[in-house]
């Protein structure tokens, strides 16, 4: 049995020596990070918008008025350019629009008032976390507006401003959805029929398209 116990730990002393004497394995080399850039909103851009537009056409003095709402769709037209987490931009759209409105028959029997088209060129200030796009806008506005009465009508392109903001999420490289509210204010334009202030709130959602 001594013989036994000797000879297995002479086995056991040469295999550990055996091993000692192995090559060490190289550990894998270190994997490469992979960097993932941040998304960057700079670039021109192309889309198209559709939405609801809501308002009231009231007159000077408050002495009466009226509530107008309609569709609005149309095109748009932007770039941008990114600094660090901010985005500065410009931004125009033509709608096709129409809203329209009937005054009380108090204030005007037999008047309507429509629109064709609203237009807007508007600065954009926004902060941006990556592919998440929160912003401001404000600008000019112009529409075409008809008010017609029982026996006559005039169309005027009133000039006002707009004010907004919105948000915009990129969901891939070069296409991108937002959602968007408006304010427009017309204030003191002429019709046929008196001075008028008309105010509008514009909701609508849009698709761009960035080259």
């Amino acid at each position: 049995m001594k013989r036994v116990l000797i000879a297995l730990t002479m086995g056991l002393l040469t295999v550990s020596a055996f091993a000692a004497d192995l090559p060490i394995a190289a550990p894998p080399p270190p994997r490469t990070p992979v960097y993932i850039p941040a998304f960057n909103w700079s670039g021109i851009y192309i889309g198209v918008n559709g939405g609801y537009s809501f308002g009231t056409t009231t007159t000077v003095g408050g002495s009466g008025g009226l509530s107008t709402n309609g569709f609005v769709a149309g095109g748009t037209f932007g770039g941008n350019f990114q600094a660090g987490m901010f985005v500065f931009g410009a931004e125009g759209d033509f709608d096709w629009d129409n809203i329209k409105g009937t005054p009380s028959p108090a204030v005007c029997p037999g008047c309507l008032e429509t629109s064709n088209w609203l237009a807007t060129v508007r600065g954009r200030v926004g902060v941006a976390w990556d592919r998440l796009l929160i912003y401001g806008t404000g600008g000019a506005a112009f529409q075409n507006l008809k008010f017609s009465t029982c026996c006559s009508s005039a169309v005027t392109n009133p000039i006002g401003w707009t004010g907004g903001g919105g948000i915009e999420f990129a969901i891939s490289p070069n296409w991108s959805v937002k959602a968007e509210y408006l304010f427009v204010d017309f204030n003191n334009k002429p019709t046929i029929v008196t001075i008028f202030s008309l105010t509008e709130n514009v909701i609508r959602g849009g698709v761009n398209f960035r080259f």
